[in-house]
Parts: structure tokens; C-alpha cells; sequence
């Protein structure tokens, strides 16, 4: 889509701009009625002040592909302390990078200084250690923060004292290309952060853009670097990437350039012994499902994502430990707890999101279960819901599962007094083990500690 007016001469090289590429007003699609209310009064708000003020990065992308960003970041000269001292409604956060966040009512708008390179500067508060990044304090100018930024299209800014969007690093001719590409040496990005390596899958498939062969070219050597991420963050990435409304182009995005299994260990070790691509038709099909009520509007869950995401190795390690003989509830007990145990080594899930997981998978034997307390025993079980839509899922996988996907459907819709006359007559076979989940009578002990002596018989004694 052309978004610029702009003459065949002005296009820049690769390289790293001295001078910004000014684009005036005229000549850009970026309008300040597609700018929040709170974005906007945090920049005339800096700019009445006397600070340079700029909508930046994401925001600025968006705009001038003429999408809606789902919220607005500013870049000032300003300090956060002197932010603060502007703004009642704010709060500063931050230690890694400090940052200052304007709150008006519920939208947050984020407020970061420009940062300088560090270079030559004793002061600053910037600490790095083999490469990576582990705090960056050091403000500087419009320039050198520019250089800071980690993609091309998002190093762009709007400044509001004139309307003009300003190109340091030759963003526009990313965004005219649909291709991103990296400041500065990949290698050297990767290693101060590597996250940014699923930043860019998950760009790239939000965009629908091409990631540069150069950018992607160091995944394979630096991909064991997402190891040492934070879990949480790594959390957080995971729901920008498949909570968003374009979970599987992110998926595909991460078996493509191998990154999976750096995020994602067991699931991409099922994957690999899927040979007949069952499970990752299960998956594509789970977050194709999440990207529809995600375009709807509808609420989504981390919960049921990954029950998606990690069913393969779950499933394979239940169907073990019950072939040996272990009972099925604790087949599945066991297997849930190693599957979530390595997971969060690598993805910190919350233990709220955590038992939800569980409790969908133990649920799926179940639903071969037919008698009628159990039927109605498990209709009424909190996660039904979610369960239920996992069988429907996996209903895919054989005719057995599609069967059962239509009886469960049907029940619901039966009366609780006409139940009766969908039931099976007895539930499906079990497999080894599933004896010893079945509830024991209760034997009635006679005599023994605590219980009450016999009632002596009636009649003359001896």
C-alpha cells in the first residue's frame, strides 16, 4: 500500500541516516484524530512545557500502514522525574529501563527519555555483560535514541510540534518494501537482547511482512540465547504473540525460522515424532479458533493455548505410564506435572492458568465415560466448558473423537429429565489401569478401635 507521496529521488540507501528523512504533513496519512486523547495531552503537554515531544515507534508504524495501534508510546527530551512533575495521573516504573507511565482512567500512556548510546559516558547509568543489555539509563538525543531502537519501522517518530514524521534509519522504505530489518549488526542486536528474535517472528507475521535474510541469518547460532530470558517475560511475549489475533502466522512464523523449540521444547519434540501432522493440524487448528474470537471480540484464555500448545507431549506421556499399568488418574497427574514442570523452565505460566491446563486435560478421558452420575457429574464440573470445547478440537483426530464431540453436544442441549435416553448403555472400554479408578465399596468393619461395642442381646443371660 502506498502511504507516501513522495517523488522516485527521495528514497534512501540501507545505511544509517545523518540527517533524519523529513516527511511535512502534507505528504504522510498520519492524523492526530487517530491519536488517543491521553497520548495527545502528554505530548502538547510536554511540547507547552518546553521538551521536544513525539509519538514513537509501534504507534507510528501502525498509522502509516493506516492500521489502529492498540496503544500509543511517547519519546521526549524530558526526564522522568520532570514527566512526573508534569503529569499528577503518573507513575514511574522501571529499573532495566526507566520509564514513566500517564494514567488516564484505563488507557496507560507510555513515556520514555531518549536514550544516548553510552559511548564515552562515565555517568550513565548503563550496565552490559557479555553483550546483553541489563539496565540502559543513559539519555541522550532524537538521534542516538533512534539508534537505540531495535527495528527499522519502529525507529520512526510523529513530532508533534510541526506534524511531521521524522526517518533517522530508513524506516519508510521498510515499510514501503513490507520488510524488516534490524539497526545496527544482527548478531550484536540479538546478543543485548534476544527476545528480539521473537519480536521479529512475531512482527513479521502481525505485518504480514518478510524478515531480512540478515536479520534472520543469526537465529540458528543465537536461538539457544532465549534460554536465558526470563520466563515471565518470555510469558508475556507468548500472549503478544498467540492472544492477539495472529497466533498462527506467529506459529508457522516460529517452526519456520526454528525457533520453536527454544520456546517450546516438548512441543516441538511432538512435533517432530507427528508423522502423520495430526498435532500440528490440532494446533493450527486451536489457534486459528483463538484468532477468530479474537476478531470477534470475544474473550480469550492463556489457559486453553497452552493446553493446545503442550496436548502433544502431555498425551504421548499419559498413554505411556498407562500402558505400564499406572491408574489413569494418576497417568495423567504425572504426565501434566512433568510437561508443566519443564514448560515453566522456560515460560513462566501462572498457577491460576496452570491448574486450568491440568484440569483440561484430565477432563478428556472422561468424556468416555457415560454412565449417568458421570454424566452429570462432569456436566457440572466448573471446567466443563473449556473441555468440552478440546474434545470438539480434537474431534478431528478420528471418528471416535467425532462421535463423542456429537454426544456431548447433544447432552447439553437434553433436559436434565429426559438425559436418560442418550445415555450409553455402559461407558467405552478402559484401558490398563482404569480399574483402580474405580470408586471401592465401602465394606462395613465389625467391631475395631473407635466404633461403638455391639448391642448385648435381648433375653435372659446365661
Amino acid at each position: 500500500m502506498d502511504v507516501f507521496r513522495l517523488s522516485s529521488d527521495s528514497a534512501v540507501s540501507g545505511h544509517t541516516l545523518s540527517v533524519p528523512r523529513v516527511i511535512p504533513r502534507e505528504q504522510h496519512n498520519l492524523s492526530r484524530k487517530q491519536v488517543s486523547r491521553g497520548a495527545l495531552r502528554v505530548l502538547y503537554g510536554l511540547k507547552d512545557a518546553g521538551f521536544r515531544a513525539c509519538l514513537v515507534g509501534g504507534a507510528v508504524r501502525d498509522l502509516l500502514l493506516g492500521r489502529q495501534p492498540k496503544d500509543f508510546d511517547v519519546a521526549t527530551d524530558a526526564t522522568p522525574e520532570e514527566v512526573k512533575k508534569l503529569f499528577r495521573n503518573c507513575r514511574l516504573i522501571g529499573r532495566r529501563f526507566r520509564l514513566a507511565h500517564v494514567v488516564f482512567g484505563p488507557e496507560i500512556v507510555e513515556v520514555a527519555t531518549f536514550r544516548g548510546t553510552g559511548e564515552g559516558d562515565a555517568s550513565g547509568d548503563r550496565h552490559v555483560v557479555d553483550g546483553r543489555i541489563l539496565r540502559d539509563n543513559v539519555w541522550g538525543t532524537i538521534e542516538e535514541d533512534a539508534l537505540r531502537r531495535d527495528f527499522r519501522v519502529n525507529a520512526m517518530y510523529y513530532d508533534i510540534a510541526d506534524f511531521s514524521v521524522l526517518d533517522y534509519v530508513g524506516g519508510i522504505e521498510d515499510l514501503e518494501q513490507r520488510r524488516l530489518r534490524l539497526i545496527g549488526d544482527p548478531a550484536t542486536r540479538y546478543r543485548e537482547d534476544p527476545v528480539r528474535m521473537l519480536r521479529a517472528a512475531r512482527l513479521a507475521a502481525k505485518l504480514g511482512f518478510t524478515i531480512d535474510p540478515a536479520a534472520a541469518a543469526p537465529f540458528a547460532e543465537l536461538g539457544p540465547l532465549l534460554a536465558d530470558a526470563p520466563p515471565a517475560r518470555l510469558f508475556d511475549e507468548c500472549q503478544k504473540m498467540f492472544l492477539a489475533g495472529y497466533g498462527l502466522a506467529s506459529f508457522r512464523m516460529l517452526v519456520e525460522y526454528d525457533l520453536l523449540r527454544h520456546l517450546f521444547p516438548g512441543t516441538a519434540r511432538a512435533l517432530a515424532h507427528d508423522g502423520s501432522g495430526g498435532l500440528r493440524a490440532l494446533v493450527e487448528r486451536g489457534l486459528a479458533g483463538t484468532d477468530a474470537r479474537v476478531a470477534d471480540g470475544r474473550p480469550v484464555t492463556p489457559a486453553f493455548l497452552f493446553a493446545v500448545l503442550l496436548w502433544g507431549e502431555v498425551v504421548v506421556l499419559a498413554g505411556k505410564a498407562q500402558d505400564e499399568g499406572v491408574a489413569r488418574s494418576l497417568a495423567w497427574q504425572r504426565a501434566a506435572h512433568r510437561v508443566m514442570s519443564e514448560q515453566g523452565k522456560r515460560v513462566a505460566i501462572p498457577r491460576r492458568f496452570g491448574y486450568a491446563i491440568e484440569e483440561i486435560w484430565a477432563l478428556q478421558p472422561r468424556f468416555a465415560e457415560r454412565s449417568r452420575k458421570r454424566v452429570f457429574r462432569l456436566l457440572a464440573h466448573p471446567r466443563f466448558r473449556a473441555a468440552y470445547d478440546f474434545l470438539l478440537l480434537r474431534s478431528g483426530e478420528s471418528e471416535e473423537l467425532r462421535e463423542a464431540g456429537e454426544w456431548w453436544t447433544q447432552a447439553q442441549s437434553v433436559p436434565p429429565d429426559e438425559l436418560s435416553t442418550v445415555l450409553a448403555p455402559k461407558t467405552s472400554a478402559a484401558r490398563p489401569g482404569d480399574a483402580a479408578d474405580k470408586p471401592r465399596r465401602r465394606r462395613r468393619r465389625r467391631g475395631g478401635k473407635g466404633r461403638k461395642p455391639a448391642a448385648p442381646p435381648s433375653g435372659p443371660q446365661p
